[in-house]
């Protein structure tokens, strides 16, 4: 009971301030610990140091950002295409909560006014803005549980800024996407076909795995090789921007190629 009541006096004194007044445009509540919102939009290249001598910033709420965001898309998306195929519903969250989606709406919410990152960083050749949005659905979690969390994902993100059967539509070629970085890194990447076979139902199945020089960093099944591709290529997408240990792989292929440049030179 007083516990309620101090929460009630403490937003009463702190609504019409910064930064809770618009946080509360965006979020559509008043946050209770308001440290957690700040963390959210502290990014890596603008770590400070607490009083425990740990550097700060967003990752860990991005990263548990990401897990929720990802659950209650799909519990989304299960619900509104009733009776649609595993496939179908997979792509559809993919298209959903993929990097350009994430960094559009977190550009229309305007958190881009809220990021704090170092003056030598170019937010817009990078995930800033939808890694701040994810870090910012982690920090509603902690802050006031999942169902507001879930709400904040429906009823902001989805219902203001995606219409489902529009983005369901839309094609997104990871594909296309990978091979593209690749010639620009100069990197080789191949698509192998693993197996293929027949469900219980005598379905063709397809597996696909994507190769960096001689690594595998995705692998996909699908109904179609279409299908088992694209799915590769997106799992191998995720690996290139998270998986550190293929961040390392890929900065010794360069360091390599660089190596016999500079010899053949």
């Amino acid at each position: 009971m007083f516990e309620k009541l101090n929460k009630r006096i403490r937003l009463f004194k702190n609504k019409k301030k910064e930064p809770y007044f618009s946080l509360y445009q965006i979020l559509g509540f008043y946050p209770d610990n308001i440290q957690l919102y700040e963390q959210a939009f502290l990014h890596k290249s603008a770590s400070i140091e607490n009083s425990d001598g740990r550097w700060v910033n967003n990752e860990r709420l991005e990263f548990l950002g990401d897990a929720l965001l990802n659950a209650i898309v799909a519990d989304i998306v299960y619900k509104h295409f009733q009776y649609k195929r595993e496939g179908f519903l997979t792509n559809t969250r993919s298209k959903i909560v993929q990097r350009e989606t994430m960094n559009r709406i977190a550009f229309e919410l305007g958190l881009d006014k809220k990021i704090i990152y170092s003056a030598k960083l170019n937010p817009h050749n990078n995930h800033v803005y939808g890694d701040a949005l994810e870090a910012l659905i982690g920090a509603i979690y902690l802050d006031q549980g999942y169902h507001i969390c879930y709400k904040f994902i429906q009823d902001v993100i989805i219902k203001k800024h995606i219409n489902l059967d529009t983005i369901a539509k839309k094609e997104v070629n990871f594909k296309s996407n990978l091979i593209e970085w690749s010639q620009k890194n100069k990197l080789e990447i191949s698509f192998d076909l693993i197996e293929s076979f027949t469900d219980n139902e005598g379905n063709p199945v397809f597996q696909t795995s994507v190769m960096l020089s001689n690594t595998q960093i995705g692998v996909g099944i699908g109904y179609t090789k279409k299908e088992s591709q694209q799915l590769a290529a997106k799992m191998a997408i995720k690996k290139l921007r998270t998986d550190k240990s293929i961040q390392k792989y890929i900065s010794e292929l360069k360091a390599i190629d660089n190596g016999q440049l500079t010899m053949d030179n």
